[in-house]
C-alpha cells in the first residue's frame, strides 16, 4: 500500500496527465480528491498520515455509492452514471477491494477471536473486523455479512 506521500506525488502527476489529455471528469475528481485531503490537513492542524489519505479516500467513495443510490432511486441515470465514473477514479487510490471470500474469512476469524454466537455480539466483531477492513471494504457490506454470518 503506497504511503501518504506517494498518494500526493500521484495525484500531482495524474492531475498534470489529466489536464494535458484534456480529461474533464478526471481533473475534477482529483481536484476534489486534493481538496478534501489538504481540508483534512487543516483540520488535523499537522501533516496526514497514512490512515488519514485512506479515510478521506474512503469517505469519497461511500459519498459516490450514496449519491448512485440515490440517483438511481430517482431514475437519473445520467447522474448515477457520472457518479459511477467519479467512484471508479476515486477506487484507483484505495487499498485492493476484499473479495467476498476474503471478507468473510476475515470476519470468521473476528467471530472466534471475540466467542461471539449471536447477532447481539454483532459490535466485539465489528471492533475486529473495521480496522482491517479499513478502505478495503464498505463498511455497509462488512456490517450486513458480520450480521448474516451470526446469524447462521
Amino acid at each position: 500500500m503506497p504511503t501518504h506521500e506517494e498518494t500526493l506525488t500521484r495525484l500531482d502527476t495524474e492531475l498534470k496527465e489529466a489536464l494535458k489529455s484534456r480529461d474533464e471528469l478526471k481533473v475534477s475528481v482529483i481536484r476534489m480528491m486534493k481538496a478534501s485531503l489538504k481540508n483534512k490537513a487543516i483540520e488535523k492542524m499537522g501533516n496526514l498520515t497514512d490512515d488519514d489519505v485512506i479515510s478521506v479516500m474512503s469517505s469519497l467513495a461511500k459519498q459516490r455509492r450514496e449519491s448512485i443510490e440515490q440517483f438511481t432511486a430517482a431514475g437519473r441515470t445520467d447522474l448515477a452514471e457520472r457518479e459511477n465514473k467519479e467512484l471508479k477514479i476515486v477506487q484507483l487510490y484505495l487499498p485492493k477491494q476484499l473479495s467476498t471470500d476474503d471478507l468473510d474469512e476475515l470476519i470468521r476469524a473476528a467471530i472466534k477471536e471475540a466467542g461471539a454466537s449471536s447477532p447481539n455480539d454483532m459490535g466485539k466483531v465489528m471492533k475486529i473486523v473495521t480496522p482491517k477492513t479499513k478502505g478495503a471494504a464498505d463498511g455497509r457490506i462488512v456490517s450486513q455479512r458480520v450480521k448474516e454470518l451470526l446469524t447462521k
